[in-house]
C-alpha cells in the first residue's frame, strides 16, 4: 500500500474559455508540481471546485492527473457525494482510474440527521466496498457539520479506513483524534492557519491550498517539525500566514487561482457562481508573492 503521511496540495481544476475542463492545462500543472517536494496531489477536493464537476468531468479530472503523475507519487480523489451508494461509485471509479486512496466528504445536506450513528455508518459502508483506502474528511466551514471524536474512535479501526483530512481550527479536537484513533491512523491537517499548531499536536502532514502556491515553504515547515526544530517552523509558518489567509479564509477558490496565474501555473476563473477576484485583491496577493520570492521564483518558467 501507498505511504500516505506528508504534505499534499489540493489541485485547483481550471477551465478552459468555454468553460470546459482544461486538461492540458491541468496536466501542466501536475507536472509542474512533481518537480516540487510534495508528497503527492489530491484531486478534486474542495479548492478543486469538485462540488460544480459533473461526475463525467470529475472522472476525467482524475484520468488526467494520474497520466501525468509517476505510479510512486500517490494521488488522492475527492469522491464524496450526499449518498451513500453515489459515493460509493465514485470511489470504486477513482479506484480504477488511478487513486491511491479517496478523499471522502462528510454528507451534510441533512444537517439534523448527521449524527456519529449516521456518520459511521456511511463511512463503514464506503470503505467496505472501497478498492482503495479511504480518508475521512471533516470540513465544517462548507459542511456545516462536525465529524466528532467518538465518531473518529470507531472509525479508525476499520482495516480500509486510513486517516482523517481535518480542516477545522479546533485544536482540541484534533489533539482528540490523535489520542482516540488507533495506531496506524493518520491525521492530515487541513487549515494553513493552525498548520504549524497542528504540526506540534502530532499532525501526519497536511492538504494545503497554499501548498500550490508555496509547496517547497509548506514542506520544508512540515520537515522542520518532524525533526524537532520547532521554533524554525513556527518562524517560517509565520511567513506563509498572509499568503495562506488570502488563498484560504479570505478570498478562497477564486484567489487560489489568481495565486496560480500570478506564478504561471493555469489558474483561469472560477466556475460560476463563484465569481473571479478584483484588482484590489490580485494586488494583495502580488505583494505576499513578492514577499516570499515566489514571483522571482517562478520567472524563469
Amino acid at each position: 500500500m501507498t505511504s500516505l503521511p506528508g504534505v499534499y496540495t489540493p489541485l485547483a481544476t481550471p477551465f478552459a474559455a468555454d468553460g470546459s475542463l482544461d486538461e492540458r492545462g491541468l496536466e501542466a500543472n501536475v507536472g509542474r508540481y512533481m518537480q516540487s517536494p510534495l508528497t503527492g496531489l489530491v484531486v478534486l477536493g474542495s479548492n478543486g471546485e469538485a462540488p460544480q464537476l459533473e461526475d463525467a468531468e470529475a472522472d476525467r479530472a482524475i484520468a488526467v492527473v494520474r497520466r501525468a503523475m509517476p505510479k510512486d507519487r500517490p494521488l488522492l480523489a475527492g469522491t464524496g457525494r450526499e449518498s451513500t451508494a453515489a459515493t460509493i461509485a465514485a470511489t470504486e471509479r477513482a479506484a480504477r482510474l488511478g487513486a491511491d486512496a479517496v478523499l471522502v466528504r462528510t454528507p451534510a445536506f441533512y444537517k439534523g440527521q448527521m449524527t456519529t450513528d449516521a456518520f459511521v455508518r456511511h463511512y463503514t459502508q464506503v470503505a467496505d466496498r472501497s478498492p482503495v483506502p479511504v480518508l475521512l474528511y471533516n470540513v465544517t466551514i462548507y459542511t456545516g457539520v462536525n465529524l466528532l471524536p467518538d465518531a473518529i474512535a470507531t472509525l479508525s479501526r476499520h482495516p480500509n479506513i486510513a486517516g482523517i483530512k481535518e480542516t477545522n481550527s479546533d485544536m482540541v479536537q484534533f489533539g482528540e483524534y490523535l489520542a482516540r484513533a488507533k495506531d496506524g491512523f493518520i491525521v492530515l491537517a487541513g487549515s494553513a492557519g493552525t498548520y504549524y499548531s497542528a504540526l506540534a499536536l502530532g499532525a501526519h502532514g497536511a492538504i494545503l491550498a497554499v501548498g500550490g502556491v508555496a509547496p517547497d515553504l509548506c514542506v520544508r515547515i512540515f520537515t522542520l517539525a518532524r525533526e524537532g526544530r520547532f521554533e524554525e517552523a513556527r518562524t517560517l509558518h509565520r511567513t506563509l500566514a498572509p499568503l495562506a489567509k488570502l488563498v484560504g479564509a479570505t478570498y478562497g477558490v477564486p484567489g487560489l487561482k489568481a495565486a496560480l496565474d500570478l506564478i504561471g501555473y493555469a489558474g483561469g476563473v472560477p466556475r460560476s457562481p463563484l465569481q473571479p477576484v478584483g484588482a484590489p485583491a490580485i494586488a494583495q496577493i502580488r505583494e505576499q508573492l513578492h514577499a516570499l520570492n515566489l514571483l522571482a521564483a517562478h520567472a524563469s518558467h
